[in-house]
């Protein structure tokens, strides 16, 4: 089946940039942003969408009751947490996969690939499904009270059609994310938002359901994004990439399954990361002034989150499609640029906080003590978003590159064998509590940077490209 060849600029590899532009660099950089932007943009917008589902969940929850506020914020901050971070990063196996192929137009392999993940990412479901199950007696044994244990327990298990639903949305969106048809996630996810918004007010004021029917309205509107993508792959959205399912899915599991299993340790140590801080808080702290702070600093860098996953998306696709095509210096400008881009945006939000930090507490709490408390976390939260900032961006490098394995175990001994183990020294030992905790994570972040960029400067991009050219043709004979 032969393939329309496609003169978009946002195709270009840099030698046909040169002929193009004359060579320009400040024209290339400027055509290497358009790229980037073209996927972050959108993969921000629909994030920022999905991330708001939750959040206006929770907001309808808390008029229901106090106690039901507390559940499913518990359920959504700490065992949803497990299970997102976890699925989507098993999901980036299929971008480093997808993002190769379409760079080296090996379009029909990319609807195999996705079918390959869809079947990994639901047995992966299956067996996180203990995490919803026994979650009352979980919660409890991590210190929650039996009414808010019990009641969280209830919204785990209303919550896991939820929990499916990523084992399909997330392979769909890396899918059309890698064709660059970033357009259709946005457009889906925004009227998932606005359907979410009209049902919740329907299921709370009308029908007055409870918080099972909440949790069930949270369920219905992330289905709805995988039912719109879904649709639009199968109504003739992607005619190359898409040819129906086929039982060569079924082939080369083993192979698809390590390099997702990579993926989605990679991301989930670096997902859960900082939820160390909300766990830890109340044996750090008896003040619930403080656990407050603490709790509106989590959500300004949960937001500022969706931004950089943007990036981090932008980086791994970008990158995966020139190794794909055999660019290999194409490639590491792509990483340069994406992720120069990604600093100065980190810059922006630093000096937001810093300069406005009373003002950022105020759109939480009008209460004095609790902005005084933000205001003293203000430069730890800062220099946070700021390393977030990086961190994504060289992570996506290393999901285009199909590095996931030796990042996770980067991310252990830095998160987990230095960081964590710092903070707890730095918090209980010398007694310097919530601060010192804090601190220690963030040595660990710095560590796991530090070790990405000399990672990523030493890396022979020319033998990249060719190591994925080799390993494409290996993956293609699985197919024959």
């Amino acid at each position: 089946m032969e393939v329309e060849e496609t003169n978009s600029p946002l195709l270009l590899t840099t030698d046909e940039l040169k002929e193009e532009y004359g060579g320009d660099l400040l024209e290339k950089i400027w055509i290497e942003s358009k790229k980037i932007w073209h996927i972050a943009g959108p993969a921000i917008f629909s994030r920022f969408a999905m991330f708001s589902i939750t959040v206006i969940t929770q907001a309808f929850a808390g008029h229901l009751s106090d106690i039901d506020l507390i559940s499913i914020t518990i359920v959504t901050l700490f065992i949803i947490t497990i299970s997102f971070g976890f699925l989507l990063g098993v999901a980036s196996g299929l971008e480093t996969l997808c993002g190769q192929a379409y760079g080296a137009k090996q379009y029909q392999m990319m609807g195999i690939y996705l079918q390959r993940s869809w079947i990994v990412l639901f047995f992966t479901a299956i067996l996180l499904l203990p995490l919803f199950i026994f979650a009352d007696p979980l919660l409890r044994l991590l210190g929650q009270s039996n009414e808010v244990a019990e009641k969280a327990g209830i919204v785990s298990i209303w919550l896991i059609p939820l929990h499916f639903s990523f084992a399909f949305q997330f392979p769909l969106q890396r899918f059309l994310q890698c064709q660059l048809k970033n357009a259709v996630i946005a457009w889906v996810a925004g009227f998932a938002l606005l359907l979410h918004v009209f049902i919740s007010w329907l299921f709370v004021y009308t029908f007055n359901v409870g918080l099972v029917g909440t949790a069930i309205t949270l369920d219905f509107s992330w289905w709805v994004t995988v039912l719109g993508m879904y649709l639009y792959m199968v109504c003739g959205g992607c005619p190359h990439t898409w040819t129906g399912f086929s039982s060569q899915a079924f082939s080369g599991l083993w192979d698809f399954f390590k390099l997702s299993t990579a993926s989605g340790i990679m991301l989930g140590l670096e997902n859960w990361y900082y939820r160390i801080l909300i766990i830890a808080s109340a044996s750090l702290s008896s003040s619930q002034v403080v656990v407050n702070a603490l709790s509106i600093c989590i959500s300004i860098y949960g937001w500022e989150s969706m931004i950089t996953l943007g990036f981090f998306a932008a980086s791994g696709v970008r990158v995966a499609c020139e190794l794909g095509a055999g660019n290999g210096k194409a490639a590491k400008f792509a990483m340069k640029v994406s992720l120069v881009t990604s600093i100065a945006v980190g810059f922006f939000f630093w000096l937001i906080i810093m300069v406005f930090n009373k003002n950022l507490a105020m759109i939480f709490t009008s209460t004095a003590t609790v902005v005084g408390a933000v205001n003293e976390f203000a430069a730890f939260l800062a220099f946070t978003v700021l390393l977030n900032c990086i961190q994504p961006v060289l992570s996506g490098v290393a999901v285009g590159s199909g590095w996931q394995s030796s990042v996770a175990y980067i991310n252990v001994v830095s998160y987990y064998i230095i960081g964590t183990p710092l903070g707890f020294f730095l918090a209980w030992s010398l007694h310097l509590g919530i601060k010192g905790l804090w601190a220690g994570l963030l040595t660990g972040t710095v560590v796991q940077t530090v070790i990405l960029i000399f990672i990523t400067i030493r890396c022979d991009w020319e033998k990249q490209a060719l190591e994925t050219s080799i390993s494409l043709y290996k993956l293609r004979s699985l197919k024959q």
